[in-house]
């Protein structure tokens, strides 16, 4: 996943098949104290995968679990997540396996697309030049755009602005009361959270909602109408 230190990174180009770049490895106590004290990101460790007869299952113990392996696995988790560095080697040592998540409405805000919309987006905004942050896909293929916070809950009324419906065109934000797995996170059997576009000093501060919401929009729009027209 991402080196020992935050280096420029080239951005991401789209093409056909759109890939996330290849990303070694690290372990996920190194990413926790990481966030916190480099980006000051509060985190908080949440379920880890288990072997159980030949098989890997959540620790929560659901058979079904949606999430294996990462989501929260307690319900004050609110309270459990930390900003400091000595604090996450603490909480990791204990579980080594646990996932790393993140907060959001804390130090930073989440906008959620599908991904085919959000590499759309992503070589659009790159087009404009404009201030991008720190960009995760995850296994469900989904992309998750960092912005300030509050950004989540402006962002129904500013894709309405637009002439669009952001539940029907499948953008939504992550806001207070909600948290996002971090990479190195592994959801199951199904792959590793990663960085779209990782967290580097460049793009440490972040994008207002404003200044994003309108090509990831227009993006989830034309990809909805896309799914609409290959249903039809």
């Amino acid at each position: 996943m991402l080196g020992v230190e935050l280096n420029v990174e080239e951005p991401i180009g789209v093409t056909e098949a759109a890939q996330v770049p290849q990303q070694r490895g690290e372990h996920l106590l190194d990413a926790a104290v990481r966030y916190a004290e480099e980006r000051h990101w509060d985190v908080f460790p949440g379920t880890w995968l288990e072997a159980v007869e030949g098989r890997e299952r959540c620790s929560c113990g659901a058979a079904a679990c949606p999430l294996p392996g990462a989501h929260a696995d307690r319900p004050d988790w609110a309270g459990q997540a930390t900003g400091s560095g000595a604090a996450a080697r603490r909480m990791w040592s204990k579980q080594p396996r646990a996932s790393v998540l993140l907060p959001t409405g804390r130090t930073f805000d989440a906008l959620e697309v599908p991904e085919s919309a959000g590499f759309l987006a992503l070589a659009r905004m790159e087009r404009m030049d404009l201030t991008l942050g720190p960009v995760t896909c995850t296994p469900d293929r989904r992309m998750l755009f960092f912005v300030l916070p509050g950004g989540a809950g402006k962002a129904s009324e500013l894709v309405r602005a637009l002439g669009w419906n952001a539940e029907a065109i499948d953008l939504t934000g992550r806001g207070e009361g909600h948290y996002i797995a971090a990479p190195p996170t592994r959801v199951g059997g199904r792959g590793a959270v990663q960085w779209a576009r990782k967290p580097t000093h460049v793009n440490r501060w972040l994008p207002d909602v404003d200044e994003l919401i309108s090509p990831l929009a227009y993006a989830c729009a034309r990809e909805a109408a896309d799914a609409r027209t290959r249903t039809s």
